[in-house]
């Protein structure tokens, strides 16, 4: 038994672990808050919230930790039943995506740990501690795109598997090349973005030359691929999802990093600039600057797509985690 640990934030890590675990040899439990349905989940544990208490007391137990509010029953119980349900059911492994203090709970448990690694600056107390005791580190980037150096105390253990996409190695939709006007896909993801309703609206009326669609914005789609396939240019944010689906579509991107902590979303972009798979801006473009970025988009190579290493990147994953889960129902 796997247990995998799906932080609630967005809709990303959910996506993320469905992909791998689809993949998996060994039974999961899937320990979470988020409503998460069977799918490739044996099992699923829902956790209760860990915000509950009316003010929030040294959520970082003096910058030591992320998230351990003094007093929060909420954090206590969740804690708990991951505790309870480790006890009860002794996991090979413990995959987290991501929370340093779970991962913690885990290994003091005798458990062996899978963290997920995420972009940015992790340099930070929490994020040295959580990389130190994981027994394996996973990157779902290329490591030949995207090289941060703070990663590179851990090289032995980190494995860059590639971008994991729920789309990859689907069948894209044939698309008439010459179609007019061009279409632009503005994607935004279930963690929110910059993106609104009223700045489509302002760009639709502003620039006629280009078809505007969006999804995720005003409503939900849940699968927007027939949509991006279709798209001339894809605007989008520049989270590891989003970023793996526009690879696995390999359609030209314009991206806008939206804010996240540790600079996770400006860090990636500025590594796909560099390897010129999308154009890429630091803040939310005027109105009148679209044009110039769709049609410096529209003028990248998006076969170059392929190095963010999209195809068997789940597979790969599911198999690093493989491997640690059967060393440790051996020992």
């Amino acid at each position: 038994m796997i247990g995998y640990y799906i932080h609630h934030q967005g809709s990303g890590h959910l996506t993320r672990a469905q992909c791998i675990c689809a993949h998996l040899g060994s039974p999961v439990t899937a320990l979470s808050s988020l409503p998460v349905a069977d799918g490739p989940f044996d099992r699923v544990v829902r956790l209760p919230a860990d915000d509950q208490a009316d003010r929030v007391v040294d959520p970082t137990a003096h910058d030591v930790l992320h998230w351990v509010p003094v007093g929060d029953r909420g954090l206590r119980e969740r804690m708990a039943a991951i505790g309870q349900w480790i006890a009860r059911e002794n996991p090979a492994a413990v995959v987290v995506d991501v929370s340093v203090e779970v991962a913690l709970l885990a290994r003091l448990h005798g458990v062996p740990v899978i963290a997920m690694v995420l972009p940015g600056q992790r340099t930070d107390t929490a994020h040295q501690l959580v990389h130190r005791v994981a027994d394996v580190l996973i990157a779902a980037w290329p490591r030949e795109v995207y090289d941060p150096a703070w990663l590179g105390a851990y090289r032995d253990k980190t494995h860059y598997v590639g971008g994991i996409s729920r789309f990859a190695g689907r069948r894209r939709f044939s698309r008439d090349p010459d179609s007019s006007p061009a279409s632009v896909l503005v994607l935004a993801g279930g963690g929110g973005s910059e993106f609104t309703p009223q700045m489509v609206e302002d760009c639709t009326r502003r620039h006629r030359r280009y078809r505007w669609r969006t999804a995720g914005i005003g409503e939900w789609i849940d699968d927007p691929w027939s949509l991006m396939c279709a798209a001339d240019v894809i605007v989008s944010h520049a989270g590891q999802g989003a970023v793996a689906d526009i690879a696995a579509a390999a359609r030209p991107a314009v991206l806008v990093p939206s804010v996240r902590p540790f600079g996770e979303q400006r860090a990636t972009a500025r590594a796909l600039a560099t390897a010129g798979l999308a154009v890429t801006v630091e803040e939310l473009p005027r109105p009148a600057d679209w044009p110039a970025l769709i049609e410096e988009a529209r003028h990248l190579d998006a076969d170059r797509w392929r190095r963010w290493g999209v195809a068997g990147a789940a597979a790969r994953a599911a198999a690093v985690i493989d491997r640690v889960a059967d060393r440790s129902a051996a020992a």
